[in-house]
């Protein structure tokens, strides 16, 4: 029997002692019958919206009380057609500007999420409604309950969570907008999981919620050294947070020790609500900062190695988005973890939660995530790779038909394509996965790119993978010479013929420009893509151009995102540009250039 998310979440509304046996169980049913499980979420998803302005355009005026849900499933799929968030946009802005008619969903969108706009550029408003924050809450539910059988923590101990909420706004017709994680860090899911997962965050309301980042992340570092004892494991929605939350910790530690020696905040956090906040909670406590004084001492000899668990001596693991664009940060990561595990969270985006990890004892590198059956209806694009002989550069991949959860083939890639209870209708992600098997009845996925990433001049395609491997090979020259990458992003020169790839490089350490040349050399010729490689044998595209930019460029891009309205939760470094203002900065902190001479 289909056992939907909604009833399982009103079931468990009034009981806050369910037990983790409880949402695991819940699990099975549904993974089980997935199969079933999505054709009865497209039921739901079209009966709650049955008549709304968008659907009527495709399916009429068709009851879908009427119908059984394999009917359904084939009258949508065959008249829906499928769309990219540009498609849907018009009716997405007629709702931020006040049109209050039915156009998406029947039930009113008073609220609009902003993605992150690293991947394209430009931040896009997805309707957001209390479903997508207890799709959150669930998931994050699920997700705690298999991590616990892994890593055991205490009940009532405190997470290390950096995370961060930027200001929402109104939009002209008075509909709140701002980022997914602003919004749910806002709801009462948020203080709901905190009591359903026994775990509480460090820090309070007036700190995640303050919008400025640099004294968030201050906040956060003092309080969870506060309380560092209590500590069961470090968390954020990406590690490149996590990562920029140490990097900043080497130079604010001695400040830290002060404020918890004496009981007070530092003068650079200067709002008065994070003040008091603060304050109200941090106590004189000198034989604590001196226990942290001295570890701090100790770590600085040995570049930081294990700071994680020489500070947080009861934390169990290191959780957060470690896959795609986050998988550079796996190295400096690892660095500070030392020993502890570092876990892998689930894979969601901005307009629906997708899979959870249920190997949490998994590296990050060979994480998969189970598809969760019940919180969109999924379609799956069958992928092919080009022939690599095809001279044509305007499509990356051949596509197949749409097939529905059920008939995905372990092996094979897709790109997904969601609809979702918040009035996305075969709205194509741009995530490309790889099935790895199943669990019960539900796919489990690796992912494996962004579509729209892709490097190109010529009849070459380079995806954000294919970047980051030659950009690892490139940087394993740097160890050697005691230097590492700090960060890294690329663009394709074409104004210049012949057109080539430039990638900019952020280094920590001083490293000889014969050593830079062999970095070059190393990534020019470590790229596989066919149309690559001829392209650079007969000149149609020139040598690869390595640019070191000064330190502190990254953050100077993170702070045009932030300023522009991103917040530092959702941020995530693009990997490959074409924004004016991005390469503007990069060009301007660009301190050296070297040519590859792979080719000769």
């Amino acid at each position: 029997m289909f056992f939907s998310f909604v009833g399982f979440f009103r079931m468990e509304a009034g009981t806050l002692e369910a037990s983790n046996c409880d949402i695991v169980s819940w699990f099975d049913r549904v993974s089980t019958n997935a199969g079933v499980a999505q054709r009865e979420t497209l039921r739901r998803i079209i009966e709650l919206n049955h008549g709304v302005e968008y659907l009527k355009e495709w399916l009429g005026d068709i009851d879908a009380k009427e119908m059984d849900a394999c009917e359904i499933e084939s009258l949508y799929t065959s008249l829906v057609p499928l769309v990219s968030h540009a498609d849907l946009e018009p009716y997405i802005r007629r709702i931020a500007d006040g049109d209050i008619s039915p156009i998406l969903t029947q039930h009113p969108i008073t609220t609009l999420s902003l993605s992150s706009g690293t991947t394209e550029g430009r931040q896009k408003f997805v309707p957001f409604t209390r479903h997508s924050s207890q799709t959150t809450l669930q998931i994050f539910r699920l997700a705690a309950a298999y991590r616990s059988r892994v890593y055991p923590t205490r009940d009532g101990g405190r997470i290390l969570e950096f995370i961060y909420s930027s200001k929402r706004f109104k939009t002209k017709g008075g509909l709140t907008a701002g980022t997914a994680t602003t919004h749910y860090y806002a709801s009462e899911d948020f203080k709901i999981k905190q009591e359903k997962t026994k775990a509480f965050t460090c820090s309070p309301h007036e700190v995640i919620s303050s919008g400025d980042y640099k004294q968030t992340t201050y906040c956060h570092l003092l309080l969870g050294l506060f309380f560092r004892d209590e500590v069961e494991f470090i968390t954020s929605t990406f590690a490149y947070s996590i990562v920029q939350a140490f990097v900043s910790f080497e130079e604010l530690w001695k400040e830290i020790c002060k404020d918890i020696k004496e009981g007070n905040v530092s003068s650079r956090i200067t709002l008065p609500k994070m003040r008091k906040a603060v304050l109200d909670i941090v106590k004189p406590n000198p034989i604590l900062a001196s226990k942290i004084k001295a570890v701090c001492e100790d770590l600085q000899g040995s570049d930081w190695y294990g700071l994680v668990p020489k500070l947080w001596p009861n934390a169990k693991y290191v959780y957060s988005i470690m896959t795609g664009s986050m998988q550079p940060y796996l190295k400096k990561l690892r660095h500070h973890a030392g020993s502890l595990p570092l876990v892998s969270a689930d894979y969601g985006s901005t307009e629906s939660w997708i899979g959870v990890n249920l190997d949490p004892s998994l590296p990050p590198e060979n994480v998969t995530f189970s598809v969760m059956p019940t919180f969109s209806y999924f379609e799956f694009i069958p992928l092919y790779r080009q022939n690599q002989d095809s001279s044509s550069g305007s499509v990356d991949f051949i596509e197949d038909e749409p097939v529905p959860l059920s008939q995905v083939k372990v092996g094979q890639e897709y790109e997904i394509v969601l609809t979702t209870f918040t009035g996305l209708y075969r709205y194509r992600l741009g995530d490309v996965v790889e099935v790895s098997g199943f669990h019960n009845g539900t796919p489990k996925l690796n992912f494996i790119c962004r579509r729209k990433l892709i490097l190109a001049v010529n009849i070459d395609k380079n995806t954000e993978k294919d970047l980051q491997l030659v950009v690892e090979r490139g940087s394993e020259l740097l160890s050697n010479h005691r230097a590492e990458l700090v960060d890294f992003t690329s663009s394709a020169e074409v104004v210049r013929q012949p057109g080539h790839y430039v990638i900019y490089w952020e280094i920590k350490g001083e490293v000889e420009e014969s050593v830079l040349f062999e970095c070059c050399r190393e990534m020019d010729a470590s790229f596989v893509d066919h149309g690559y490689v001829v392209s650079r044998r007969t000149n149609s595209i020139g040598p690869l151009e390595l640019c070191i930019v000064e330190r502190g460029t990254f953050k100077k891009i993170l702070d045009h995102f932030i300023g522009n309205g991103a917040a530092l939760s959702q941020f995530k470094t693009p990997r490959c540009t074409s924004d004016r203002m991005l390469l503007r900065i990069l060009d301007l902190c660009t301190v050296k250039r070297v040519r590859s001479t792979a080719y000769g």
